[in-house]
């Protein structure tokens, strides 16, 4: 049997039922577009995260861009961000006209580091977007209390830790705004693109649900400029399903990446671990690790019938399209981590069989490449 990167279709069998009545409904009621299921998967996910206000949207990008769009970021202000992250992160930035400032990561949870942090700031600074990267939040305390000081709103990039927690407060509830994804594999995912943008400042989530439908406050009154953003009522209906069996399923993330740092433990030598922080958790949204010359592994891995991703192969500091907008120093960690992460097969279904055979294989591959950790 081939081994999935992720089992969507373990997932569907396993919920088929209520996705199929929840999108039957809709289909009954015909109500594609802001349909009563928008309403109910908002308060859902306001009382999830303890959120005072969720705004549903087409995407995770498309909540970034409609927080900055909020914040009113224009061209000519500068963005603190990570370079080691999905490149939407910095594509909004550019997309409102501001410039990406990167902060390099640290080594072991691939986060933002806080202790460079500061220094990047300047007069041009309009917002901090730190990015709770591989499932799990960044320290988002500090990060908050430095944009304090400093008079800089902070949202949190939280399309990979949905469902995550920081000292016992919910990823997406930790910063001026919070926003997710629901893109398939993320560990809340739709059947196609879906996001959420969620606040507790009124005055955001107004301007927030205005950009979202072309910057309307009332049909045909257009008070600022928007956009196309609104999530579809399937897609809601399929993550209001998805959400009767969340807290189970990142349970079992949690128990099935506790089983690979058991099954990794002799190969330490060989592989890095993710390192998670004993004040936060993580849901995984991949389980990434790190190893040295990851481009024989994988094909050696591909060979063995393993698939393996690479998030993200290319740091954003140095993508072609950001030449334009300036350059930038070294990050030496991205650099670093760019050429040695790989991601393994992750879902909330894996079986321990399965698992054992991922880690067996990855133990074959690495003694017949004679690879050590540097």
């Amino acid at each position: 049997m081939a081994i999935p990167m992720h089992d969507l279709a373990t997932q569907y069998a396993a919920l088929r039922d209520s996705i199929n009545a929840r999108i039957q409904k809709v289909l009954d009621h015909h109500q594609f577009i802001l349909g009563p299921e928008v309403k109910e998967l908002e308060e859902r996910l306001q009382a999830y995260t303890g959120s005072k206000h969720c705004v549903t949207v087409a995407s995770g990008t498309e909540a970034l861009l409609i927080a900055l769009m909020a914040l009113d970021v224009k061209p000519g202000d500068e963005v603190i961000t990570t370079p080691f992250s999905f490149i939407a992160t910095a594509e909004v930035i550019a997309l409102v006209g501001a410039k990406p400032v990167f902060v390099d990561v640290e080594p072991d949870t691939c986060n933002l580091d806080v202790t460079k942090l500061e220094t990047a700031i300047t007069p041009r600074t309009r917002a901090i977007m730190p990015v709770s990267l591989y499932g799990q939040p960044c320290d988002m305390d500090e990060i908050n209390a430095i944009a304090a000081r400093h008079g800089i709103p902070v949202i949190e990039d939280a399309a990979q830790s949905f469902g995550a927690t920081y000292k016992g407060r919910k990823s997406c509830n930790l910063s001026t705004i919070g926003c997710t994804s629901f893109f398939p594999t993320k560990p809340l995912g739709c059947y196609g693109d879906g996001g959420a943008l969620f606040t507790n400042d009124d005055a955001i989530a107004t301007a927030a649900r205005e950009i979202r439908v072309h910057g309307q406050s009332k049909r045909y009154v257009h008070t600022r400029i928007g956009l196309g953003g609104r999530m579809d009522t399937i897609q809601c209906a399929v993550v209001l399903a998805k959400l009767e069996r969340f807290e189970w399923e990142v349970e079992q993330r949690q128990r099935i990446a506790a089983r690979y740092a058991a099954l990794l433990a002799p190969l330490a030598d060989r592989v890095t671990v993710p390192v998670v922080r004993g004040d936060r958790t993580s849901v995984y949204a991949q389980y990434t690790v790190q190893v040295p010359d990851r481009t024989k592994l994988q094909a050696k891995l591909q060979e063995a019938g393993i698939p393996t991703a690479v998030h993200y192969p290319v740091p954003m500091h140095k993508q072609p399209a950001y030449a334009e907008l300036g350059t930038y120093p070294p990050m030496a960690v991205a650099e670093y981590l760019a050429e040695r992460v790989v991601s393994l097969p992750m879902d909330a279904y894996m079986d321990e069989a399965r698992q054992r055979t991922v880690v067996e294989r990855l133990a074959t591959a690495l003694t017949s490449l004679g690879q050590k950790a540097a």
